[in-house]
């Protein structure tokens, strides 16, 4: 597994079309209302969205990623970082940010190579 972290509108997703020469055919866009993860996409797109649909759900998230982890262990995982910055006055977005960070941590042990974008410049974290 790679996870791909950094801000909004950094260029993740590019990035890794590019890199692996994949299209957007093989990009799975998570959705902040949908719980259900296909399985078959090489890139999966913004897991953060995905845990805010768990969170809304009131769903357990650290079991969804385990979960997560255990059936997609060669796909290309890109997040928002969203644990830089202000924390949130509301609630379920402070537990979303507590939620993605958790995440990252779990998915960065797991991966094979961990890649962080700052302005559209990769840089290897492991």
């Amino acid at each position: 597994m790679i996870l791909i972290i950094g801000g909004a509108y950094q260029g993740k997703l590019n990035y890794a079309m590019t890199r692996f020469g994949l299209s957007e055919n093989d990009v799975y866009r998570c959705d902040a209302e949908k719980t259900d993860m296909p399985k078959g996409k090489k890139i999966i797109y913004e897991i953060d969205k995905w845990i805010l649909a768990l969170l809304k759900n009131e769903t357990e998230t650290e079991p969804e990623i385990k979960k997560f982890m255990d059936s997609n262990n060669g796909a290309i995982i890109i997040c928002n970082d969203i644990s830089c910055g202000v924390v949130p006055i509301d609630p379920v977005m402070r537990k979303w940010r507590d939620a993605t960070g958790r995440s990252l941590a779990s998915l960065s042990q797991k991966s094979d190579e961990v890649i962080r974008l700052f302005c559209g410049i990769p840089s290897r974290l492991k």
